[in-house]
């Protein structure tokens, strides 16, 4: 008994002790970026290549899904609010499910199961190769030279493509709704409008940023924490993973009660 005790206790001090380290790890990396250490000649062309993987390669298959998607989840709305006659409605759900709720969500899903496990992998590798050590011992800070341009650019295509999927359903709406309830370009402009506040879009650009930050941070993170065995580079990626999704359920949360909080004032 007293072994099962001190086997929990031990555990316990330990993923204290690596939350921790990740506190440490995020704090750096965010003042990092407010300094703008991305902006060096180096670590800008690193920004620039990252950014061509993660979001322009994507962008041709993320608006054709954006398209279908958008238009189906449009239609569906369009339906139940035509049936339950809440049209006056449609403005607030449209811009408060669709745009502030639904476009960063699917964004940062598709992101985290494509590229998320892709930067893990990628630093985890390095790490186990003995690549960092390499940089470290001609004075090169992996930080500045591997990881804060790959974090600003998760930051950055998550804000972009989530814009980009909200403009598209937004179109998709207008089409729908033209043919629904005849709606003209002004109309459906005023109605978006009407329904739209400041403190939504500072939520709106406050989720896609932090979404960016975490799923970026944590699989980098625990990459870095990688051990020099290749078996663990499958268990650094699976930790990495929960850790993204956690977070992505943590910034919903978050950012829904500060919307919340805003327009309450």
């Amino acid at each position: 008994m007293k072994a099962f005790f001190e086997n929990i206790g031990f555990r316990t001090v330990e993923k204290l002790k690596d939350f921790a380290d990740f506190i440490l790890f995020s704090q750096r990396a965010f003042f990092s970026i407010i300094c703008g250490d991305f902006l060096r000649r180096t670590e800008k062309e690193i920004l620039e290549i990252q950014l061509y993987f993660t979001s322009f390669q994507l962008l041709f298959s993320f608006v054709l899904l954006s398209l279908v998607f958008g238009s189906f989840f449009i239609a569906l709305v369009f339906m139940l609010v035509k049936s339950y006659g809440l049209v006056q409605y449609l403005g607030n759900i449209i811009m408060g499910v669709v745009v502030l709720e639904l476009a960063p969500l699917i964004t940062v899903i598709l992101l985290a199961l494509r590229s998320s496990s892709a930067i893990n992998s990628e630093i985890a590798v390095m790490r186990v190769n003995r690549e960092m050590d390499a940089l470290e011992a001609f004075h090169i800070d992996p930080m500045r030279y591997l990881f804060i341009p790959r974090i600003v650019c998760f930051m950055v295509s998550v804000t972009i493509l989530s814009a980009i999927f909200a403009i598209v359903v937004l179109f998709s709406g207008f089409l729908i709704c033209s043919m629904m309830f005849g709606f003209s370009g002004s109309v459906y402009t005023e109605l978006l409008a009407n329904s739209a506040s400041p403190a939504d879009l500072i939520v709106f650009f406050l989720k896609t940023m932090l979404f960016g930050f975490f799923i970026s941070v944590i699989p980098i993170y625990h990459g870095w924490k990688t051990p020099y065995q290749l078996t663990a580079i499958p268990v650094s990626v699976l930790r990495g993973m929960m850790g993204v999704f956690i977070s992505i359920i943590f910034v919903e949360v978050l950012t829904s009660a500060l919307r919340l909080l805003l327009n309450s004032l």
